[in-house]
């Protein structure tokens, strides 16, 4: 990738990038770590306010690890996939026992953390501490199949991106405000459905824009059928209910106020036994439920 198009991507960057709470200055490599742990597959719209009451309540990891799972749970609120507050609480324990609290900047060190995935161990590495490593989300996957390869985005994440994406990089200092750019334009601009070529500042360098922007093949339009996960109706909608019940109660309840949730009694149980297994809910001996503590 020319010069030329990294500096257009930068410069479009600084002109029309969201202000976003964990954006600005000082925010620390746990407040950057929050955010991209909160945000996957939750709308930023959600997560910001969130995001804020907790800095405001656990600033640092010692802070957050100090908390039980039953405080956490609630302050997680309706953000979704509740696991990932529990995981969160491990990371923070993690970096307490093993790194006196601060969070590490070695992508290899992230990754030995509970719960810190290929993506969010580089977004940490990149965002908070300026290291210029290839951070590949979603919207990153589908900037650079159509502006590298002129196609759609189409099936699962793999290794080999993380060096196509590495290709892309600027040397020196730049790196880190290009990948946010390039993000930046695949949640504005370069989107799924319906982009805004016009307002694409690399629409001259664009290789799906030259093919003539075409349409999807019916394996691509399979493929982003198939990631899009469908909410109501499912077991995930009856165990949001039953958590909703759990958080918003003071003391344990009883069977009776978790099964006027939802109809079907077995899909109920099943949700209900899976929150169990997974730590989100715990049964007392007097056959009460809560959260866990």
């Amino acid at each position: 990738m020319s010069s030329s198009l990294q500096q257009r991507l930068i410069t479009w960057f600084t002109a029309h990038s969201r202000p976003l709470a964990w954006r600005e200055p000082g925010t620390s490599a746990w407040g950057v770590l929050l955010s991209e742990v909160m945000s996957q597959q939750t709308p930023v719209a959600r997560v910001e306010p969130v995001w804020r009451e907790w800095m405001d309540r656990w600033p640092t990891p010692a802070d957050f690890a100090a908390a039980s799972p039953e405080e956490v749970l609630r302050a997680w609120g309706r953000l979704g996939y509740p696991r990932r507050a529990l995981r969160l609480l491990e990371c923070a324990r993690a970096v307490v026992s093993r790194h006196d609290g601060r969070v590490p900047e070695d992508v290899d060190e992230l990754l030995a953390l509970p719960g810190i995935g290929d993506y969010t161990a580089r977004a940490v590495a990149c965002f908070a501490y300026g290291h210029n490593v290839p951070v590949v989300d979603t919207n990153v996957r589908r900037v650079h199949r159509r502006l590298i390869e002129g196609r759609f985005l189409a099936g699962t994440a793999s290794k080999r991106e993380l060096a196509q994406v590495a290709e892309l990089l600027p040397e020196g200092g730049d790196g880190p405000r290009f990948s946010v750019a390039m993000m930046e334009l695949g949640a504005l601009v370069c989107t799924a459905k319906n982009p805004v070529c016009g307002m694409c500042p690399v629409r001259g360098d664009c290789a799906w824009v030259q093919a003539g922007s075409p349409a999807p093949s019916e394996e691509e339009q399979a493929a982003a059928k198939k990631r899009v996960q469908k909410f109501a109706g499912t077991d995930r909608q009856v165990r949001g209910l039953i958590m909703g019940v759990l958080r918003s109660a003071e003391h344990p309840v009883p069977q009776a106020e978790i099964d006027v949730v939802w109809p079907d009694a077995a899909q109920r149980s099943r949700a209900l036994f899976s929150l169990l297994e997974d730590g989100l809910a715990e049964q007392d001996g007097a056959g009460l439920f809560h959260l866990p503590r």
